[in-house]
């Protein structure tokens, strides 16, 4: 769809940190479009390695995507049995099971209470530690089975290991850290007026970007200094309207959508 908008002299980047996305983008065959293997965290350098100067836009979309959930090898799903995977990267860092097999049991329950805002935190930490003293949790099934022994689903319709299985992805890939690196990068790269654009899928996330766009909008005043307001810099952002949601046929044509939000805001000159 940004191609279909982009003028003929128009330039898009495309970054993923999944080499199976980079492969598939890599089809798209349009002299206008550049697909690049890397993080978010590597905004400036990727944009540096490309010579662009500045951009007009950036949008992130956080997050798995449907073919990392649909492929049960990459271990993001609890709904069908792999290996407990979950990095979008698979040549980079620990595995969410290699990483569960070296944590004591207090630092699985700051990840699952952190990341997964998971009530039965302690309970399933437990869980998992006294499996893994009768043999490694290597498969999705395993670990889904585990917490589903453990905990009580907190909201009716949603399966109990959805909040470990976050936590875990989170924690594995470094997403927020990712985010939150991410964010002052793409304001810097921003030509004057132009838009920067996030989804996310969870409140965690959202409140990060809520916190960026709200802090380079209204920029606070130093506690317990004699400062005006006129003396503050003036704001680098406009946030632009309310968050928005998908609307009820957005959700029934894509359900993975229904906790998306998208926060937009332009940089000012």
């Amino acid at each position: 769809l940004i191609l279909e908008r982009l003028g003929p002299r128009g330039r898009l980047i495309g970054m993923d940190r999944d080499p199976e996305a980079i492969a598939a983008a890599r089809e798209i065959r349009d002299p206008r479009f550049i697909s690049v293997h890397a993080r978010f965290s590597e905004l400036q350098a990727t944009l540096d390695a490309l010579r662009a100067s500045g951009v007009d836009g950036v949008l992130f979309d956080l997050g798995m995507s449907s073919p990392q959930l649909d492929d049960p090898r990459r271990g993001f799903s609890f709904r069908s049995d792999g290996p407990l995977d979950m990095r979008m990267d698979p040549t980079q860092g620990p595995s969410a099971f290699e990483w569960l097999e070296q944590a004591d049991e207090a630092e699985i329950r700051e990840v699952l209470s952190g990341y997964g805002e998971e009530r039965f935190a302690k309970q399933i930490a437990k869980a998992i530690v006294a499996a893994r003293r009768r043999g490694p949790v290597r498969r999705t099934g395993q670990l889904a089975a585990l917490v589903a022994a453990s905990a009580r689903t907190r909201e009716p319709g949603q399966d109990p290991a959805t909040r470990t299985f976050q936590a875990l992805r989170i924690h594995v890939n470094q997403e927020l850290e990712e985010l939150s690196l991410a964010l002052p990068q793409a304001l810097a790269a921003l030509n004057s007026h132009g838009r920067l654009a996030v989804i996310s899928f969870h409140s965690l996330e959202d409140r990060i970007v809520k916190n960026f766009m709200r802090g380079a909008a209204r920029p606070a005043l130093p506690e317990r200094l004699p400062v005006r307001a006129r003396e503050l810099p003036p704001p680098n952002l406009r946030i632009i309207g309310r968050p928005a949601r998908p609307g009820a046929e957005e959700v029934k044509a894509n359900p993975r959508a229904r906790s998306a939000v998208l926060r937009v805001a332009e940089k000012l000159p």
